[in-house]
């Protein structure tokens, strides 16, 4: 699916697809006894939007020369790149069974070696921006008219490196790339403007030269609508600054720091999945 029209009847497919995909979110982690669900739920609109309305790509050839790459900078939300993966079609489903289990493909962090669809190795939190600025510039340098997505976290960004790469996506004018800051205020110790104040985020952006724009991360038609303005803008690369909620989906997690790294217990990950199955 590639299609940036998003009428009644694809709207509604993207948000059966994300109950779908947070369901195997809860399930990997649950299982795992591990993870990162939090951030995992929160970010789930804006990875299904990229994988199913956005992005060019081809489950049955990794590999194509001609596909859009995607880098998750927050590599420790792997539940939900591993869930959209395999929904595409990259890997089987069953394999989400081993998310986290000695010799699985599917690791904590993205490791791109091993599992198909994973464009870089993440997890060193500030570096996957940088790796995915580097893609773009040696596409420009190639010629090759894809695109690169990053999703970066907002605790992340904190990171002084993230800023290093801000001004070197300024420098060589890196329109080919398109990134998101998964804004939902909360990180491991808390709330993001206690442990290192970001805002006004947007001003800062647009201060290091990048087309920088605000949106409901949650919103379908915004995301969609956002991409294609900023891929249509020349001359630099452009930040998408979505409003999430941490949790989204299930309603005792939603804006609750503690799920940023937290499994449910067996009682939790039952009421969790009772609420996604409802109406689904």
């Amino acid at each position: 699916m590639n299609d940036t029209i998003l009428d009644e009847a694809k709207l509604k497919a993207l948000e059966d697809k994300a109950r779908g995909i947070r369901r195997s979110i809860l399930t990997m982690v649950h299982g795992a006894k591990s993870g990162h669900v939090g951030g995992s739920l929160g970010a789930t609109e804006l990875v299904v939007a990229l994988y199913h309305a956005i992005m060019r790509h081809d489950p049955a050839s990794p590999d194509w020369e001609g596909r859009d790459r995607f880098v998750l900078s927050k590599g420790h939300c792997t539940p939900v790149i591993y869930a959209v993966l395999a929904d595409c079609g990259y890997f089987p489903e069953a394999d989400l069974e081993t998310f986290r289990r000695p010799g699985s493909h599917l690791q904590g962090h993205p490791y791109q070696p091993k599992t198909p669809g994973i464009e870089a190795s993440t997890g060193t939190l500030g570096l996957g921006i940088s790796t995915g600025l580097g893609m773009a510039l040696a596409a420009k340098i190639k010629g090759q008219s894809h695109r690169v997505f990053i999703l970066c976290g907002d605790g992340e960004i904190q990171e002084g490196q993230a800023w290093e790469a801000a001004m070197f996506g300024h420098k060589y004018e890196l329109d080919n790339v398109v990134a998101f800051v998964d804004r939902n205020y909360l990180q491991t110790d808390g709330d993001s403007e206690k442990v290192m104040p970001l805002d006004p985020l947007t001003p800062k952006w647009e201060a290091f030269g990048w087309d920088t724009h605000e949106i409901d991360g949650h919103d379908y038609r915004e995301i969609v609508d956002t991409v294609e303005k900023a891929s249509a803008t020349k001359g630099r690369p452009s930040m998408i600054i979505a409003r999430t909620t941490k949790g989204k989906g299930v309603s005792f997690m939603e804006n609750v720091a503690k799920w940023h790294g937290t499994p449910p217990t067996d009682d939790e990950y039952a009421r969790a999945m009772a609420e996604l199955n409802h109406g689904a």
